[in-house]
Order: C-alpha cells, then structure tokens, then sequence
C-alpha cells in the first residue's frame, strides 16, 4: 500500500495539530480537492483510490515514532499523548465521480479540525501515485537519476553557492512513496551541506534528517471564522502561533490575502518577532524587494533573516533567486515537484484546501492567478473588500 506511516508526511502538519489541540480543538474543518492540470481523468482510478483510503485509516503511530516526535523540542508531550491514540476516520472523507465534469473527482474532507488536519498530504500522495502507477508504470529510475544528478551536479559545480541551503517540499506530489525513498540518499550524498533536510518526518527520521516546516495556508484561513474580526485574522493568527511556539518555527506564510495585506498586517512587533518569511505564489523577485524594504522600514536588519521560497522551484530558479539575494537575507529553498516527480511524464497539479471552518466560507486569496480556492463568491468578495484589496480580475 502506499502510504505505510502515519509520520509520510509533512512536518507542518504536526506543528498545526499540536497549535489546534491546544487553543481550538473544537473546531470543524472542510477541504476539497482540486486537480488544477486540465484534462486528467482521475474517476477511472476512483476505486484504487478509495482501497487506499481504506488502508490510510487502519494506520497507527508506532512507539519508535512516537518516540521521534517526543525528541524534537517544539512538539509536547501531551500532543504525543494524542497521537499515541489517534486514528484517521473514514466517515471524515467522501470521494465520488465529479456529477458536472466527466473524468474529475469529488474528494472531500469534513469533520473535526483536530481529526482532519492531517488528511492533505497522504491523501494527495495517493492520487498521485495511483493515478501514475495505473497511467505511467514503475518510475524510470535511470532518467529520474540521470536529471537529479544533473541538478545536482550544476548547483555544486557553480561558484558562489556554498551557502546555498535545499528542502525537499515534494510528498505530495511525488511520482511514487518508493522514489521518494530512492532520491533523498543521493541528495544527502550529492548536495552535502546545502541539502537541509525534508519536510517528510519518516524520511527525516529514518535517514536522520532535519525535519523542516512551520505553518500552512489552513493555519490563517482558519482564524477568518475563529475571530475575533474578520480584518484582524491574519494578526490573531500569527499571535495564537507565537503563543503556542514562543519564538520557535518563526516563518510566517505571506500570501493566505495577498503580499499587501500581509505587510499591513506584520508590523514591528512581527517583524522583530519571526525568524523569517516564507514565499509561495506571486513574482518571487518582487516579493523579496517589498519584504526586504518593509523590515527596513520597521529598523529590522533583513540579513538576520530567512526567506523561504517555496513556489514551483527548480535548480535554475534557486540560482537566479539566490544570486539576486546573496549578502541581503538568508535563503532556504523549498523544491517539490521538480525533485520528486521529475521522470519523463508531466506532474499532476492537485490541492486539497481548506474552505470551510465551523461552517463559515474561508479563502485564500493568492498573489498568482489559479492559485487561490474558495467555494463562496460572496465571501470572496467581502474578504477582498474587508481587507481593501481590489475586485478580482474578470
């Protein structure tokens, strides 16, 4: 089966969960899913997907993980606690042929936010890899390998990027769990210190990695139903973060309404406050230029911290952008699709995003067009207004 620890996935699940048990563990979610790559028909693999899913939620920790999650200083015991007792619910998840679009499916998660949260990235790893191993076959490991030694061997033979620091962002859309597994040793073994890590927490603790991430898009969506007003979300949102980590997994996600909201809202006391930013939509450029003179302006020197990008990487974005920041902030990259599914056949681009909290529409509002999701216009609108940004393009 595909996924075969509850640990196969991202770092920022856990850190979002361990927030939610503590401060709003009786709060509901909704997700639903979207394939944003045109003409992909997923309904035929639809009962593959579902004996998946079956499979996902007979899944337990296991004491060696429990055990993992217990040394890492910003997880607390109590949240093991929970975890040691926790189990994915197959009511939670209803996943149907789409009724208006031949070929599309439904997938949709609804239930407690505490109980949910840590549907996204399996589920989206599974679609994924059914939907290749029935369409594709086993990954092409020699071409997958003859490109990753490609970047590799390009970023180490550059000079002036010794410094340059690589994330693997890319369980959930990853050809398969098993070439997954095959690439991080080389990016170990090829990149040395400027590989950091991986945001999935079995491969960070079977290969003895540093497990990377912080917050997700679901985390400031959410406070536009938990309050306290609508225009204050994204502070009471950074706040509840700095209340549960005091100080530490200091990235703040800059574009859940738009890069101009964000900077209205993220003032000296943030500024001060976070290690750094993360990017994940938007020109990338542009956004280090406006994030870099806004921690100026509020007497924060930018070099002292990290920017995170993370939208679409690959090798040669990660130089140009690294080239164009160099000795003015420090730089981590995050690189998903272009690490672990970079085989031959085109990636699917899937999400399955929050739209829902508590009953009440929640969006995000993106700084690249497609980007954003939200299932009420209405809302959409008002949120755009409430935060005075300008109508969405036609």
């Amino acid at each position: 089966m595909i996924i075969q620890s509850l640990l196969d996935t991202d770092l920022y699940k856990f850190t979002m969960m361990q927030a939610v048990l503590h401060q709003h563990p009786g709060a509901q979610a909704e997700y639903r899913f979207r394939c944003r790559t045109p003409g992909v028909d997923l309904a035929r693999h639809i009962d593959a997907i579902s004996d998946e899913i079956d499979h996902l939620c007979t899944l337990r920790m296991r004491p060696e993980e429990l055990d993992y999650l217990r040394g890492l200083r910003f997880i607390k015991p109590d949240f093991v606690d929970f975890l040691g007792l926790f189990q994915f619910q197959r009511r939670f998840v209803t996943l149907r042929p789409s009724a208006q679009v031949p070929g599309e499916i439904e997938l949709e998660v609804a239930g407690p936010w505490l109980h949910t949260i840590l549907f996204e990235v399996p589920l989206l790893a599974i679609v994924n890899e059914v939907y290749f191993r029935d369409t594709q076959g086993a990954p092409d490991e020699a071409e997958g390998l003859r490109r990753l030694h490609a970047k590799i061997e390009r970023i180490n033979a550059a000079v002036g990027y010794e410094d340059c620091r690589i994330t693997d962002f890319g369980t959930r859309r990853r050809y398969s769990r098993a070439w997954h597994e095959a690439l991080v040793p080389y990016l170990v073994e090829g990149l040395g210190e400027k590989f950091s890590g991986t945001s999935n927490v079995d491969l960070a603790r079977r290969h003895g990695l540093v497990a990377q991430g912080t917050m997700a898009h679901e985390w400031l969506q959410a406070f536009q139903a938990l309050g306290p007003r609508l225009r204050d979300s994204q502070v009471a949102a950074f706040d509840a973060w700095a209340h549960e980590y005091r100080g530490d997994l200091g990235i703040a996600l800059t574009d859940v309404i738009g890069l101009d909201a964000f900077v209205r809202d993220f003032d000296m006391y943030f500024c001060k406050l976070f290690d750094g930013m993360r990017h994940d939509s938007g020109d990338p450029v542009a956004w280090g230029e406006r994030l870099i003179a806004h921690l100026a302006e509020n007497r924060v020197d930018p070099r002292g911290k990290v920017f995170v990008f993370s939208d679409g990487l690959d090798i040669d974005e990660v130089m140009r952008l690294y080239a164009h920041f160099r000795g003015r902030c420090r730089m981590s990259f995050g690189i998903g699709t272009n690490l672990t599914n970079d085989l031959g056949p085109t990636p699917l681009n899937i999400v399955l995003k929050m739209v829902r909290c508590n009953g009440q529409p929640v969006a995000k509002i993106s700084d690249s067009p497609g980007k954003g999701m939200c299932d009420d216009p209405g809302y959409l609108a008002y949120l755009r207004q409430v935060f005075d940004l300008p109508p969405e393009p036609a």
